[in-house]
């Protein structure tokens, strides 16, 4: 029985920069498309079937984990949750992220770079109390707890770093999603820094007086976290500590 399913051609750049003889090469591939095809299968299709070798990063396969990121037509989005039905010509291009070390084809080091960016900001509680796991932890106000929960929804996934026309141009650059930190350290309570201590992180160009305020990390980030407006609530706090 003859089959109705479209051809899908999804041109890859392959390049293993551990190969001395490797050299950055678009490769075209052609698959049918099935119902609900997201890219993730679609990749896992090409992998299985026409090439073994090809390396893309997946864990979760839900939009969670935040490893499968690479530009899809020039955008960074997470295979996972890209549908192939949505490119009405069934022509689809995949990049690596721009911004991270290239590990093979479409997979790049994400984890080396938030690491360090981890621990550049402090991304952490730095208290001077003591933990008793014996008794009942400090209330704060629901809001603020809100606030909070709301800002550790990042998955941490780098697409809103290769969205960024700053961190493209600015090596340095701490990005959305270490700003975001920043924010997210700032409002919780027990966290005992002061605006003048993350001045002395994030007050200048590779920090927040970098952002160019493009909105290409909101717009691009799968999990809608509110940057623009928490990068903004921050550049103002930041603004008052450099006019000190």
């Amino acid at each position: 029985m003859k089959s109705n399913a479209r051809e899908l051609t999804i041109s890859i750049l392959k390049f293993n920069p551990h190969n001395s003889n490797s050299r950055p090469t678009m490769v075209d591939y052609k698959i049918k498309e099935r119902p609900g095809m997201s890219l993730f299968l679609a990749l896992s299709t090409i992998r299985e079937k026409l090439d073994h070798d090809l390396a893309f990063d997946f864990v979760c396969r839900a939009g969670i984990c935040g490893s499968c990121g690479m530009l899809v037509n020039g955008k960074p989005q997470l295979a996972c949750k890209t549908q192939t039905k949505d490119y009405k010509n069934g022509k689809i291009t995949l990049m690596p992220m721009p911004a991270f070390e290239i590990i093979k084809d479409l997979s790049v080091d994400t984890g080396k770079w938030m690491n360090g960016m981890s621990k550049r900001v402090g991304s952490w509680i730095h208290t001077s109390e003591s933990t008793d796991i014996g008794k009942v932890e400090r209330r704060i106000d629901p809001e603020v707890a809100y606030d909070t929960f709301e800002l550790d929804r990042c998955i941490e996934c780098g697409i809103c770093v290769a969205s960024c026309a700053t961190k493209i141009m600015r090596p340095d650059f701490v990005g959305a999603v270490g700003l975001n930190r920043v924010v997210r350290f700032s409002i919780d309570p027990y966290d005992e820094r002061t605006d003048s201590d993350f001045y002395e992180v994030i007050g200048d160009d590779n920090g927040i007086f970098g952002c160019m305020s493009l909105m290409g990390c909101e717009d691009h980030c799968p999990k809608d976290i509110p940057l623009q407006h928490k990068i903004a609530y921050m550049r103002r706090k930041m603004v008052d500590q450099r006019n000190t």
